[in-house]
């Protein structure tokens, strides 16, 4: 969970992030349904919605994400982050719940509500778009 805030909301508000998420997971409990997924699934799916809850809250600052900011990681690494940071929003949570999380693609579609073909997809489109902004020749 904490990876996840940090990856999606920054260093700084990431501990918040999950604060809210564990505080949330806590109180609706009794709506868990192992049906739909783990509980890791369904915890991550709570923490990228308090996220995206946290990014709409501070929509008027805009600034990078802590980890961007911070001197150490390589050029490309940088490059990366900006281009992920570009995705729209559903594909930025499937490549940051996938690629940076580990998760598989079924437990990646749990914790985004959707069908696990839909992840596939995304996440084809999310790749397609990274090599676009990463301006590397996708053949």
């Amino acid at each position: 969970m904490q990876l996840l805030a940090r990856r999606l909301v920054g260093a700084g508000r990431a501990e918040d992030v999950v604060q809210d998420a564990l505080t949330l997971a806590w109180r609706k409990r009794a709506d868990y349904c192992p049906e739909r997924g783990t509980p890791r699934a369904w915890l991550l799916a709570l923490t990228a919605d308090q996220a995206r809850k946290a990014l709409v809250r501070h929509r008027s600052v805009r600034e990078l994400p802590e980890q961007l900011a911070a001197p150490g990681p390589q050029p490309a690494d940088l490059d990366l982050q900006l281009a992920v940071s570009r995705l729209s929003g559903r594909q930025r949570l499937a490549v940051e719940l996938h690629y940076f999380i580990g998760l598989p693609v079924a437990e990646t579609a749990a914790a985004m509500g959707c069908a696990p073909g839909t992840v596939k997809s995304t996440l084809f489109e999310a790749r397609a778009k990274l090599r676009t902004l990463l301006g590397e020749d996708p053949t």
